[in-house]
């Protein structure tokens, strides 16, 4: 049997993972070295070699872009349709499951998925039935609450209901279970959680699956929480080839449940775990992986591994002193054009990574001031757009009368005259005859008197449209449907007459929205037994909740660290590393998160491939507070031979460049050397200077506070 396309292109280390003995097996796979190449290899490794049929295979990963990626590296290997094996997401292979055995699982055939902000409203409007108090109990408290109870693995029962901190939030966990089982709903977090149930109660469909799936591969391990966890052992079973790839070194989601620990505990579950290393790099320089090799190694409880490299040596790492945020931004948007010009580099080779959200600001001026294109990567994707979900909205409504969040969220979307009264009233029916939305609306039009005649006619009048709609698209393709539906609904005229900006923005996103119906109609594979409106649902509140962002423009990405993960440029800025800011100032104050923080200063560190620029300010204005900056001890622990500090347009050198006496002579006229006073910091000498008029700075290094940078406008220095 000729496998030599599947050995040949590897290394020796992916060679051993791939071919590894049957069993089970952790590949520890650093930062860019061909995990995903070991995984689609071992699957194909699998058929062509052990025997195992495409139906045999289990590959869960995390993101819908991974799993297609996935896929379609398998299918190429195989030369064959994948659509035998599953593959997808841990929700999104939970969904399938619960959508082929929706009866074992107690749920209605025609169930749909809660995203984020459905999910809020719903507890929103439990807690108003409740008369829990929003102020002491905020909404996303409790839906954090929920979310964080079912990772865990726990029910409303589960819980101490008499805990005077615990039991508020129990209660309305309770609630909130009830009402997703009246509206036939379900959230993400209850994806998981139910189909973990479902197979502990049903054994003769667990056995059948763990039949089924004689070989488990898992991509990015570390992340997994704790029923992810549990769904994975209850499939594989104890009989199960189970291969798995992580990186504890790259462990940074524990904020959201992830559990680094699970590559231990995975080890002490299933004895006589082979433990494999892939440490080869193809992606930074050698000094970019010295340095992060050095900060991570001061992590502990690794499981242990060093990156490495044959290639270049590369650029030492640059290190720029800014003296508040606007001079960083300065240095960054300088630097970068400077990089473009000399080298060629496209706007997209550069990559702004930060620790907080609200620093992108000072950047996003700072590139809007110089006519530079920007993307914030991670704002608001398609499916999470307003007018999206409220066309979503319709839809799921149309399909289940009982999808209690779908008839709140535009029951008077456009306005019809039906006002907060009317859906207390409602409200307050249903909770009372523990029934929908829908069917409390139909029971209040039917009896007189009990809603004012207006009101009673505006509802009447959202029953009529709904009900026509259904009939009016029931037989039409899913484009269609789509386009009768805003037409009718008065959602697109609603959009048309906004008077802001963004209202051609918004009409182009609802036509968007037709396109990918009809594109999601044309080359989805819909499950047996499934609507194409159920199916495109689903596909839509799945993307929604999985947080991808779509093709890149030729502009500077912006991101959090957070967001950065498994991506790669040329060139990146890690921005803002001061303690307080990066590391966070909590990271001191809870177990582990130091060591998080630092992981995910790793993880910043190897997204860069030529080059890599640190910036700290001395002084930031941030959150509404002015703060004195100290470099971030994430700076101090990289090893001072890989790291050249670098000034913003040119270094001064024994005094001797022009440039810098010209400057000095805009300054006041000092001189490299001299000695002046300062009004706060007293006596100094003139050590350095960069930059010409209100933005040029001076370095002074004074003999009772050390080196500062002062701007030249604000320097207030006298000659001795």
């Amino acid at each position: 049997m000729d496998v030599s396309d599947l050995i040949d292109p590897l290394n020796a280390a992916q060679r051993e993972a791939v071919t590894a003995p049957l069993g089970r097996a952790l590949v520890l796979a650093g930062a860019g070295s061909g995990k995903t190449r070991v995984l689609t290899h071992r699957a194909a490794w699998l058929v062509r070699v052990e025997g195992a049929t495409p139906f045999n295979l289990l590959a869960v990963t995390f993101t819908n872009k991974a799993a297609a990626e996935m896929r379609g590296r398998i299918e190429h290997l195989l030369d064959l349709s994948s659509s035998g094996m599953w593959v997808g997401t841990f929700h999104g292979l939970s969904h399938r499951l619960l959508r082929m055995h929706w009866q074992e699982a107690g749920l209605p055939q025609s169930f749909q998925i809660l995203d984020s902000e459905d999910q809020r409203r719903l507890v929103k409007r439990v807690m108003r039935d409740l008369k829990v108090d929003e102020n002491r109990w905020p909404v996303r408290q409790l839906q954090g609450f929920i979310n964080a109870r079912k990772d865990a693995g726990e029910r409303p029962d589960d819980l101490d209901i008499s805990d005077p901190y615990m039991g508020p939030m129990a209660q309305v966990y309770k609630a909130y279970e009830s009402a997703c089982q009246i509206a036939g709903v379900v959230d993400f977090a209850e994806l998981m959680l139910r189909t973990v149930e479902t197979l502990q109660n049903h054994l003769e469909l667990l056995s059948h699956y763990r039949r089924r799936f004689r070989h488990v591969l898992v991509d990015e391990f570390q992340d997994t929480n704790g029923i992810q966890y549990q769904w994975l052992k209850l499939l594989a079973g104890p009989e199960a080839d189970v291969f798995i790839v992580g990186d504890d070194d790259q462990s940074i989601y524990g904020w959201r449940g992830a559990r680094v620990e699970n590559l231990q505990r995975f080890r002490e579950d299933y004895a006589n775990t082979q433990v494999l290393r892939l440490e080869q790099n193809y992606r930074s320089t050698s000094n970019i992986l010295e340095a992060a090799n050095a900060l991570i190694s001061r992590n502990s409880d690794r499981l242990g591994k060093k990156l490495w490299t044959d290639g270049a040596e590369g650029e030492p790492i640059a290190v720029y002193a800014a003296f508040n945020e606007q001079d960083e931004a300065r240095f960054v948007i300088e630097r970068l054009l400077r990089m473009t010009e000399d080298q060629g580099l496209a706007r997209s080779d550069f990559a702004i990574l930060y620790r907080s959200n609200a620093q992108s600001r000072t950047f996003e001026e700072a590139l809007l001031a110089r006519r530079i294109p920007y993307r914030v990567y991670g704002g608001l994707r398609f499916f999470e757009r307003a007018e999206i979900k409220d066309a979503l909205a319709y839809l799921r409504l149309i399909s289940n009368r009982d999808d209690s969040a779908a008839l709140e969220r535009i029951i008077n979307t456009p306005t019809r005259g039906i006002g907060t009264r009317t859906i207390e009233a409602l409200r307050l029916t249903a909770r009372n005859e523990e029934i929908s939305l829908w069917a409390a609306a139909q029971r209040l039009v039917q009896q007189a008197g009990v809603l004012p005649a207006r009101a009673a006619n505006a509802l009447r009048g959202f029953i009529d449209l709904i009900e026509q709609l259904a009939a009016e698209i029931e037989a039409a393709p899913l484009p269609d449907q789509l386009e009768v539906m805003l037409q009718k609904s008065g959602l697109r005229g609603h959009v048309a007459k906004d008077q802001s900006e963004r209202a051609q923005d918004r009409l182009e996103n609802l036509d968007e929205l037709i396109t990918a119906a009809r594109s999601f109609e044309q080359d989805a594979t819909i499950e047996e037994g499934m609507d194409v409106v159920t199916a495109f649902l689903s596909h839509a509140a799945l993307e929604a909740g999985e947080g991808q962002a779509g093709e890149w423009e030729d502009c500077v990405q912006l991101m959090t660290l957070h967001s950065a993960k498994g991506l790669e440029f040329p060139i990146v800025f890690i921005v803002g590393l001061e303690e307080g800011l990066f590391p966070h100032r909590m990271s001191t104050e809870e177990p582990g998160r130091l060591e998080e923080e630092r992981r995910l200063a790793y993880v910043g560190i190897t997204r860069a491939r030529q080059q890599l620029i640190l910036t700290h300010a001395e002084r930031r204005r941030l959150h509404g507070r002015d703060d004195l900056g100290i470099p971030s001890r994430f700076i101090r622990e990289l090893p001072p031979e890989l790291i050249e500090e670098v000034r913003a347009r040119f270094s001064v050198s024994n005094g001797a460049s022009a440039m810098a006496n010209s400057w000095a002579s805009e300054a006041n006229e000092f001189s490299l050397g001299e000695r002046v006073q300062h009004s706060r910091f007293g006596e100094g000498i003139v050590l350095d200077c960069e930059g010409s008029g209100p933005s040029a700075r001076i370095q002074v290094n004074f003999d009772d506070a050390g080196a500062k940078w002062l701007v030249a406008a604000y320097a207030k220095l006298e000659r001795i």
